[in-house]
């Protein structure tokens, strides 16, 4: 059963304790006869986990540790239950699943991607280091298992939906809209001052800490530039951002007529998550909020501040570079957001460690899925390093 058929889909969900995946089990709540999840997966959160077993009685649960397994065992004996990487593969290839939505956070969520398409498996993606750090291997294998990737993210969403029944001739260029985080307009002198709990407060989404420091920081953008360049097959030349401030147009698409197609929405991810995990039938009714118009005064667009926000850049030159350079600034970026998190560096530091690792990045001239695993260590290395030289900043 392909994205869009009819009967009830079921679907794993990797990361179901994230923001992402509270999100869609929110989706499946309100579509329970359409989707039924059979397999999940969390990493910390336990007792939250046991929760939503108990709600929806998946067939596999996969957890961090062999602790863990057990406290999930204990109260929850119908479910089976794994521990470490291979409980994670698992979770993502049960043969009854027709879907994966990968919600994981980090490098860890490429493997599981793999095994899915492997197993013949569409895959709703919500990961973006699976295409940032190795998006050349999972499109082949994808259009070599003829199965989907299909997007999750807002932008991506939106794209796709603005290219339903177009052609890939007729995109002139893909335009991806950010927000802007809450540090728009901000003087480089006055982001030195910037607390953690400055970049945790988002002007129009709510998300998990990581995304959105890296929303702050625009990182999340430049990732999702590489996405968008794998996901739509669109030359890095033929992507543009641009500043939205009011987060309601998600993203659009230019053609070669020049004609622009544009979608709009409330900042709600349950909106994209439906859409991505119903396919064609995800136009059906919900409850999530609507846009009222006559509460939108303005809809404002401008080009990113890169000389402030240098991210977007860097990763259009990385996206550029290829080979292992965009999983090199994924794995240093992901290592200095959890220390900016953590107190152990400033907020600037954050970009400045992620280009001095990029710049001392030597690719080796194979490329595959061991050099990808082995650039990443060195970037998460080389870059805990720079961390530890620059001491305690709070």
């Amino acid at each position: 059963m392909k994205w869009g058929e009819a009967m009830t889909k079921c679907m794993s969900v990797l990361g179901v304790t994230g923001s992402i995946g509270r999100q869609a089990l929110d989706v499946v709540r309100s579509n329970s006869e359409e989707l039924r999840v059979i397999a999940m997966s969390s990493y910390n959160r336990i007792d939250e986990l046991i929760r939503l077993v108990e709600e929806f009685h998946p067939q596999y649960v996969a957890v961090r540790s062999p602790e863990q397994a057990e406290l999930v065992r204990a109260k929850c004996p119908f479910t089976e239950v794994g521990h470490g990487e291979q409980a994670l593969l698992t979770a993502a290839s049960l043969q009854e699943s027709t879907l994966l939505l990968n919600a994981l956070v980090g490098a860890a969520g490429i493997r599981p991607t793999l095994r899915a398409i492997e197993a013949g498996c569409d895959v709703a993606l919500a990961n973006k280091e699976t295409l940032v750090a190795a998006g050349d291997i999972v499109v082949e294998a994808a259009r070599d298992h003829q199965v989907q990737i299909i997007p999750v993210d807002s932008e991506h969403s939106a794209i796709a939906q603005c290219l339903q029944g177009a052609n890939r001739e007729e995109i002139e260029k893909l335009i991806v809209t950010a927000s802007g985080g809450p540090f728009r307009g901000t003087s480089v002198e006055n982001l030195r001052q910037v607390s953690v709990q400055d970049a945790l407060t988002h002007p129009t989404w709510s998300m998990g800490a990581k995304i959105t420091i890296d929303s702050s920081t625009l990182m999340n953008k430049g990732l999702e530039v590489i996405e968008a360049h794998y996901l739509f097959d669109v030359p890095y030349s033929d992507i543009e951002v641009l500043v939205h401030p009011q987060s309601v147009v998600h993203s659009m698409v230019q053609f070669r007529d020049g004609a622009i197609l544009a979608q709009l929405g409330t900042p709600d991810m349950r909106i994209p998550i439906q859409f991505a995990l119903l396919g064609e039938k995800g136009r059906l009714a919900s409850q999530w909020k609507r846009l009222n118009w006559s509460h939108i005064s303005e809809l404002t667009f401008e080009a990113p501040d890169y000389d402030t926000f240098p991210a977007i850049k860097l990763a259009f030159d990385c996206g550029r570079a290829q080979k292992t350079y965009p999983a090199v600034m994924n794995a240093a970026n992901e290592i200095a957001v959890w220390a900016f998190l953590e107190g152990k560096i400033g907020y600037l530091d954050i970009l400045d460690i992620v280009q001095r690792v990029v710049e001392q990045h030597q690719p080796e001239s194979t490329f595959g899925l061991d050099e990808i695993f082995t650039a990443d260590q060195f970037a998460r290395k080389t870059a805990q390093l720079l961390i530890a030289k620059r001491g305690q900043k709070v």
